[in-house]
C-alpha cells in the first residue's frame, strides 16, 4: 500500500565516535530528490546511555516521523575498536603464564561479551520503542553491521519493518516515495511477521552523488559540530564496490565487485567545503580501497589534481593499493595532504597468493620507493598485519619482518608502525568455509554467538605460531605504547622485534619455543629496558 511520507527520522546506534558517513549521504540524497520532505539526525553516539531513550521518544513526539531508519554499524564481538581492549584480552586470556592476568582476563572478556549482548538487547529495543509510540511508522535498518548479518536482524525486528543490505539510496527513495516493495537488496519483515528477501540486482548509479549539501545537513544534524571544527576525521567516498576476492574480505559482496566512480570534482568540491566552511582538517577516504586497479588510479589522480587545484589545506588518508602507482601520483598525493600509508601487508608472496590478495609484492615494495624519492617526511606508513593466518609458518614470518626492516631503512623506523591485526572470521566468506571444512569452526556455528570459546575462534591466532604470537606481544605491551606515534617504542615495532628472535628458538615439527630463558632484551639497543611478564 503506498503512503505519502513527509518526515524521516535517521538514528545512528550508539557506537563509539565517529563520523555517521552512511546517513550523510543518504538524507543528502533524499534531501536533493525530495526537497519536500522533512529530515532530521539524531546521533545516539554523542548522548550519554541514561538518557538515549527519552532523547529518541522525543524526537518521535516532536517530529511525528512517516519513517524512522535506523543505522546500525557492528553487531560481532570480536572486534577490537577504540571503545574496548579485546584483543590485549584475549592475548592475556590465551597465553600469559601468570594467572591472575588470565583469570582477570577471562573477567574481563565476561564484561566486553555482556556489554555487546546488552548493547544488541538495547538496539532492538530501540526498534520496538518507536513501534511502540509510533504504531504506523514504517522501520528501516541498515549500516555495516545490517550488511553483513541482515537475514538476522530482520529476523529479530518489529514487523514493518525494511533491512537495506548495502546501498541505501534506492531502497530509501522508494520507501520515501510509499512503495510496499523497496528497491535495492533487502529483507522485509511484513505485518505478519513473515521475512522476504529481496536479493541485488541492481547498483546505484554513483554520478547522482554530488558534493554533499552541507549547510542543509548542518540544519538537520544537531550533533553536526560535535564533528565539525578540525578535531575529528570526516569520512569522505569516492566509489563504491571491489573487484578482489580477498578470502577474508566482503566489500565484493555488500558494495558488489564493479567499481563505481563519483565524479571528482564532486568529490574535491565536497572536501573544499569541509575545510573551508566547517575548519574540517582531517579527510578518511571510506572506499573499501582509495587506489585499486588501473581505472581506479585514474580516477585518484583526478581528485588529487582537484584537490591541488582548489588548494585545499587538509590531511587525507585511506585504506590503499599500491599496484599501479606511478612517480607522478605518489608526487600529488604528498603534495595534496597525504597523512599515513595504510594498507595491508605481508612480506611473503606465499601469503599473498594464500589470501587471494592479488597483488606482485615486488611491486608494493617498489610503489614504497616511490613515495620515498616524492619526498615523504612527517607521513607515517601503517601496516594491518595479518599475522598467523591460514598458511603462516616461521619461514613466512621472517619474510614479512625482513621486508618490515627494508620500510624501517627507507623512511626511519619511527615512521613505519605495524599493526597487530589477525584475520576475522566473516560469515560466507572462502576463510569461513575453509576453516569449517578443516574442523576449526563447527559445522553449524552462529557467527553472533555468545560463546566466549568460539568468539575466541573468529579472531584467528591458532597454535602452534599463535602462543608464540601472543607471548611476544605481551612482552611488548610490558614496556612500549599502543599509540600510533613517535613519542616513544610502539607495540607493534617491539612485538615484531621480540617475535623475530624468539623464531630462532622454535622448532615447527613441535611447535614448541625451545628456549629455556624468559623472553630476552631485543637486539635492538635503542629499546627501554623492560620488566618480564608478571
Amino acid at each position: 500500500m503506498s503512503r505519502q511520507v513527509r518526515c524521516v527520522l535517521y538514528v545512528r546506534l550508539p557506537v563509539w565516535k565517529i563520523w555517521p558517513g552512511g546517513m550523510v549521504y543518504v538524507a543528502d540524497y533524499i534531501h536533493k530528490q525530495r526537497p519536500d520532505v522533512r529530515q532530521e539526525i539524531l546521533d545516539l553516539a554523542v548522548i550519554p546511555s541514561g538518557q538515549r531513550k527519552s532523547a529518541l521518544a522525543g524526537r518521535l513526539a516532536a517530529l511525528k516521523p512517516d519513517v524512522v531508519a535506523f543505522s546500525w554499524r557492528n553487531m560481532q564481538t570480536f572486534g577490537p575498536h577504540p571503545e574496548n581492549d579485546a584483543l590485549d584480552v584475549v592475548m592475556n586470556f590465551d597465553h600469559s603464564p601468570n594467572l591472575l592476568r588470565r583469570l582477570q582476563s577471562a573477567w574481563q572478556a565476561i564484561g566486553i561479551i555482556a556489554n555487546y549482548a546488552r548493547q544488541r538487547i538495547c538496539n532492538f529495543g530501540y526498534l520496538r520503542l518507536v513501534r511502540k509510540l509510533m504504531p504506523t511508522t514504517r522501520l528501516v535498518v541498515g549500516g555495516t553491521a545490517v550488511s553483513i548479518f541482515g537475514k538476522y536482524v530482520a529476523a529479530k525486528c518489529p514487523p514493518d519493518t525494511v533491512v537495506v543490505v548495502g546501498e541505501g539510496e534506492d531502497a530509501m527513495l522508494s520507501i520515501v516515495d510509499g512503495f510496499s516493495a523497496p528497491a535495492g537488496h533487502h529483507y522485509y519483515k511484513d505485518a505478519s511477521g513473515t521475512v522476504h528477501h529481496r536479493p541485488a540486482e541492481e547498483s546505484f548509479d554513483l554520478s547522482q552523488l554530488t558534493a554533499v549539501d552541507f549547510p542543509y545537513i548542518a540544519s538537520i544534524f544537531p550533533a553536526f559540530d560535535e564533528y565539525a571544527g578540525g578535531k575529528e576525521a570526516i569520512g569522505v567516498h569516492t566509489k563504491r564496490g571491489c573487484p578482489f576476492q580477498c578470502h577474508f574480505c566482503l566489500y565484493n559482496k555488500i558494495e558488489g565487485a564493479l567499481q563505481r566512480y563519483r565524479d571528482p570534482v564532486e568529490v574535491a568540491k565536497e572536501i573544499e567545503m569541509l575545510n573551508r566552511d566547517y575548519g574540517v582538517r582531517h579527510i578518511w577516504f571510506t572506499d573499501a580501497q582509495f587506489c585499486s586497479t588501473r581505472r581506479s588510479m585514474a580516477h585518484v589522480e583526478a581528485i588529487l589534481d582537484e584537490m591541488l587545484a582548489r588548494q585545499v589545506k587538509v590531511r587525507w588518508t585511506g585504506y590503499l593499493r599500491l599496484n599501479f602507482l606511478t612517480a607522478a601520483v605518489a608526487r600529488k598525493m604528498i603534495a595534496s595532504g597525504l597523512e599515513s600509508i595504510d594498507l595491508s601487508f605481508t612480506g611473503s608472496q606465499d601469503m599473498i597468493d594464500s589470501l587471494t590478495l592479488g597483488y606482485e609484492l615486488d611491486q608494493q615494495m617498489e610503489a614504497f620507493k616511490l613515495f620515498a624519492d616524492a619526498g615523504m617526511t612527517d607521513q607515517q606508513v601503517k601496516l594491518y598485519l595479518p599475522l598467523n593466518a591460514p598458511g603462516e609458518s616461521p619461514e613466512t614470518l621472517r619474510a614479512t619482518f625482513a621486508r618490515i626492516d627494508e620500510l624501517y631503512a627507507l623512511f626511519g623506523r619511527d615512521k613505519v608502525l605495524p599493526f597487530i591485526f589477525f584475520v576475522g572470521v566473516q560469515p560466507n566468506t572462502p576463510i569461513e568455509k575453509k576453516l569449517i571444512a578443516d574442523g576449526y569452526l563447527p559445522q553449524h556455528y552462529d557467527p553472533l554467538t555468545l560463546n566466549p570459546f568460539i568468539i575466541k575462534k573468529l579472531l584467528y591466532n591458532p597454535g602452534p605460531l599463535g602462543r608464540l604470537i601472543g607471548r611476544a606481544y605481551l612482552q611488548a605491551l610490558s614496556y612500549s605504547s599502543k599509540l600510533d606515534d613517535t613519542s616513544g617504542e610502539y607495540v607493534g615495532r617491539a612485538t615484531l622485534e621480540i617475535l623475530a628472535r624468539e623464531l630462532e628458538h622454535f622448532t615447527p615439527a613441535t611447535g614448541t619455543d625451545t628456549s629455556t630463558r624468559d623472553i630476552p632484551q631485543s637486539r635492538t639497543s635503542s629499546l627501554p629496558a623492560r620488566s618480564p611478564i608478571a
